[in-house]
Order: structure tokens, then C-alpha cells, then sequence
């Protein structure tokens, strides 16, 4: 398979298999969704990490197999493209990358799917599209502008440049760097830590913050406001504030 569904610690690892760049392919791409949608669904899985092995996230998408389509296939096969990353964005849970070496175009947009991208000192980012006389396809031109801003995501989607890890985290296009070799350990350990909280609480806040970003600041506030009412209904709101009033902040054990 070139992806691959691991579970550890409540931790479900995503993890890109298509030697030697892995570039995305349909049948990668399907595989893809296929696994998000697990993760989403199982009961186990309580946080997720993407990750593309030691050497290179994704390099893209796989041009030799995109230069044999037509316009007529890909207006079909640019709606299975997108819903497949977008799969990955809507995981109810938080979902870290964690990205080595190259994370371009395809791989890119991939990364920008996660809540929060660690990289490697000597990754490199960018959509690189452009200069195939094409445009990100995948979500690039609308999660890239809405994570870094307009201006510097127009950047990079007209010049189809490159970036190294510290003017990535300079953008706010990855979120922390790390050695190389430590960056997947970084990431298991961010979602393992966050696997044990409260997992009704952490999709709340994962959709309000989301959705609000999509709408008005007044239906964002309402999706907040039914979200905050219904926690009160869970059994880790009940052992989270019992916890704290007997304990003390940061010591409430949730199931």
C-alpha cells in the first residue's frame, strides 16, 4: 500500500509509502481518504500524525501520471483530488505533520490539512504549480492564503518558489522545527499528549475554530455557544471540573 495506518498511544500515524519522493498518485490519493476516514470513524485513534518517512514528505503530485490526463479527466478527477485532502482537513481530531525534506505542491497542500506542522530544519515548502503552467489543485490557494495571509501566499503560488524551514516558520507556514531525526518523535509526542484529553472537548474546539474561520464572527459565536452548552453534558466536563476545584488546574485524568 502506499499509505499506511499505524496505531500507538491513541495515536494514529498516517504515513505516506510511495518511494522515492512519495508522489501523490490517484491511487495514493484514494488511499488517502480511504485512511482519514478511518482515523475519523475508530475509536482508538484519538489523535493523528502525518508523516512521509525520514526523507521527503511528498514531493507532489505525479506529473508524469497528470500529463496524460485532459481537461475532460481532470475536471472528474479534480473533485476526487480535493475531497481527498479534504478528508484529511476534517478529521474530527488533532492531526499534526510532520515533515521531512521535501513537502511541495501536493505534499504542501497535504501539510496544510494538519492543525499544526512541525518540520525538519532542512525541509523545504513550497507550490511549485506555476511553473507547469497550472495553479494548486488541492486546496493550496485557499488553506495557504487563509493560514500565512493573501500577500504571502500569492507569493509563492505566482513565483512557484521554494522555501527553506526558517523562512517557512517565519511565514507561519510550519509552526516549530526540529532536527531531523527528532522531528517525527516531536510530533508522535504532541499527539499522544493531546490524545489524552478530553476528546468530545478537543473536536469542539476543532470545529468551532474551523467553521469560524469559514463564516461571519455572529454564526461563528453561535457555533461556539452550542458547542460550549453541550459540553456540559459529558462525563469529562463532570471529571475535568471536579478534578480541578479537588486538585488543582491540569490534573484531571479523561476517558
Amino acid at each position: 500500500m502506499t499509505v499506511n495506518l499505524e496505531v500507538a498511544e491513541g495515536v494514529g500515524t498516517i504515513r505516506l509509502d510511495r518511494p522515492p519522493m512519495n508522489a501523490l498518485d490517484v491511487a495514493t490519493q484514494d488511499r488517502l481518504k480511504e485512511l482519514a476516514e478511518e482515523a475519523s470513524r475508530r475509536d482508538d485513534v484519538r489523535a493523528v500524525v502525518v508523516y512521509g518517512g525520514e526523507k521527503v514528505f511528498a514531493a507532489g503530485a505525479d506529473i508524469k501520471e497528470m500529463q496524460r490526463m485532459d481537461h475532460a479527466g481532470m475536471v472528474v478527477r479534480s473533485r476526487a483530488l480535493q475531497e481527498s485532502f479534504t478528508a484529511v482537513a476534517r478529521i474530527p481530531k488533532p492531526v499534526v505533520a510532520a515533515i521531512t525534506g521535501y513537502a511541495l505542491g501536493g505534499g504542501c497542500e497535504l501539510a496544510l490539512c494538519a492543525d499544526f506542522r512541525i518540520a525538519a530544519e532542512n525541509a523545504k515548502l513550497g507550490q511549485p504549480e506555476i511553473l507547469l503552467g497550472l495553479i494548486p489543485g488541492a486546496g493550496g490557494t485557499q488553506r495557504l492564503a487563509r493560514l500565512i495571509g493573501p500577500s504571502k501566499a500569492k507569493d509563492l503560488i505566482f513565483t512557484g518558489r521554494m522555501v527553506k524551514a526558517d523562512e517557512a516558520l517565519a511565514l507561519g507556514l510550519v509552526d516549530r522545527l526540529a532536527p531531523a531525526a527528532e522531528v517525527f518523535t516531536e510530533a508522535h509526542a504532541w499527539a499522544a499528549k493531546l490524545a489524552q484529553g478530553p476528546a468530545i472537548a478537543l473536536r469542539a474546539a476543532k470545529e468551532a475554530i474551523d467553521t469560524g474561520l469559514e463564516t461571519d464572527i455572529e454564526t461563528g459565536l453561535a457555533v461556539e455557544r452550542t458547542w460550549f452548552a453541550g459540553l456540559f453534558a459529558t462525563e469529562d466536563r463532570e471529571r475535568g471540573m471536579r478534578s480541578f476545584v479537588e486538585e488543582g488546574p491540569g490534573k484531571a485524568k479523561f476517558q
